[in-house]
């Protein structure tokens, strides 16, 4: 052993990809398997190593013990031959003798190499297994090496990955020494070795190339909720941001679309949607659909999360996507189930009266949310039943429902008790009541009989000018709901 055994090990090292103090282990056991083979034990056999520039060398440890001819010369040395080595030694003591590594065997030598040799591999195939299973998620770069049936195997410096045909997409196209950006999808021992997974078609590898080109997602101002994709087609991102005064969408895009564009470039031209999400999922759904014009969304089922959107006409084919492309993303980002029909699709449908309700106030433009409703057969989980016994005592609307006293309402013909509480219920689910000023009534005039003795008030609906009196709960003639501010007059007598 000379200097060159520092060269070597940094050589191996290079080669594959190990420590040194792994390298200079597997070189130990290499030397004392050869020792062994040669000696038939390595019980006594000790490897120093001299420094990084000085080499490797092994050595026999033996026993000092009387010249006599029954020693055993692997273990021990006779004190005639021990005193030519050191003449201080004595019986019983211990030398280490160096051995040359060109005695040992030949075939023990070849033995050992095939040890050492296997030992590499493992050593090698744990060590790149412990780096790249840290390191599954995230991008990597490499060059496009060879091709075989369809699977592209990629030179990633150390070791080899590769991208299977599943996990390219579509519009891609590689030819040798070509740069692959891709991210570690597995990282696996198998039988022929380490196997590294790379993918181009993962939702998370969108995610990450958004992470490198958009600042906002790298330091969590903008946040990606979900990605789905059709590789090589289109991909809709779902962002939402963590501050106010962030647009996500816009972060996204960028100036002039600058960061989209760069996004797209390295997905080959797939189309890519950026929308916002929303807690709301009537929102979310609506901006789900981008980039078609949706004219309503109408929740059939919450609890088997059905929607149905209704888009206008010309807008069907963009809605729904080519061969469904749009709206099956759609479904997948939202998590809901959505039929998309046309308004004059839907006006064919049988669905709930509530539903109906919903996509007529869509049709006129109105948002269900704050349409103000004043028909008792308009509340929501009220019996044609109820409406049916309350339209039999003279009440239809809302407002005349709800300036009922308790004593009034319980004495209404054909209602119980429980219908009573019931009602009670939806009114207070369902009913805000806004005392405005328009709508109060104020007492205009006072009539004095002429004899000394009071007639009742007179008053004025605010709406139509019929007279009223103070125990009117609705107008007689337009039926607007009344309620009163009593202004009182003193009568001045004059003197």
């Amino acid at each position: 052993m000379n200097s060159d055994f520092a060269d070597l090990v940094k050589m191996i090292q290079a080669e594959r990809g190990i420590t040194e103090d792994l390298v200079l282990a597997t070189i130990e056991e290499f030397l004392i398997a050869a020792y062994k083979k040669t000696f038939g034990t390595s019980e006594n056999a000790v490897v120093k190593f001299l420094g990084p520039e000085g080499g490797v060398s092994i050595f026999a440890k033996k026993v000092i013990v009387e010249d006599d001819d029954l020693y055993n010369p692997v273990t021990e040395i006779e004190l005639s031959n021990a005193l030519d080595l050191n003449e201080d030694c004595e019986v019983g003591d211990e030398l280490l003798i160096e051995i040359d590594p060109k005695d040992f065997d030949r075939g023990a030598v070849q033995s050992a190499k095939q040890k050492a040799r296997q030992s590499l591999r493992v050593i090698q195939k744990d060590t790149l297994y412990s780096e790249f299973k840290d390191k599954v998620g995230e991008m990597i770069i490499g060059y496009f090496q060879r091709e075989k049936n369809g699977t592209i195997f990629v030179d990633l410096g150390k070791t080899e990955g590769i991208l299977p045909r599943r996990f390219q997409s579509p519009r891609e196209e590689y030819h040798h020494g070509d740069r692959i950006k891709a991210m570690i999808a597995e990282v696996k021992k198998g039988l022929t070795g380490l196997e590294i997974i790379l993918s181009r078609s993962h939702g998370e590898f969108v995610k990450r190339i958004f992470e490198l080109e958009v600042p906002e997602i790298y330091d969590g101002t903008v946040e990606i909720f979900k990605i789905v994709r059709e590789p090589g087609f289109r991909t809709k991102v779902a962002v939402y941001s963590t501050r106010e005064d962030v647009d996500p969408v816009g972060a996204c895009v960028g100036l002039k679309g600058v960061r989209i564009q760069s996004i797209v470039r390295e997905l080959e031209g797939e189309k890519i949607d950026i929308l916002k999400y929303d807690s709301d999922p009537v929102v979310f759904i609506k901006n789900a659909l981008s980039s078609a014009e949706v004219q309503g969304v109408i929740i059939l089922d919450g609890r088997k999360r059905q929607a149905l959107v209704i888009v206008p006409e010309q807008q069907l084919s963009l809605a729904i996507g080519k061969q469904g492309l749009n709206v099956r993303l759609a479904n997948r980002l939202v998590d809901w189930n959505i039929d998309v029909k046309t308004e004059a699709q839907f006006s064919e449908m049988d669905i709930s009266k509530e539903a109906s309700r919903v996509a007529s106030d869509l049709f006129s433009g109105i948002d269900s949310g704050d349409e103000e409703i004043t028909k008792i057969s308009e509340l929501p989980d009220i019996s044609d039943r109820l409406v049916s016994v309350l339209k039999e005592n003279g009440i239809e609307l809302i407002e005349t429902l709800v300036n009922l006293t308790a004593e009034e309402l319980e004495g209404l013909t054909g209602l119980t008790l429980s219908d009573v509480e019931q009602i009670r219920k939806i009114i207070d689910d369902n009913v805000e009541i806004i005392e405005e000023g328009e709508n109060e009534v104020t007492q205009t005039k006072e009539v004095v009989d002429k004899t000394g003795g009071e007639e009742a008030d007179t008053y004025e609906c605010p709406d139509c000018k019929q007279a009223i009196t103070a125990d009117m709960s609705t107008c007689p003639n337009c039926g607007v709901g009344l309620s009163f501010v009593v202004e009182e007059v003193e009568e001045q007598e004059n003197s």
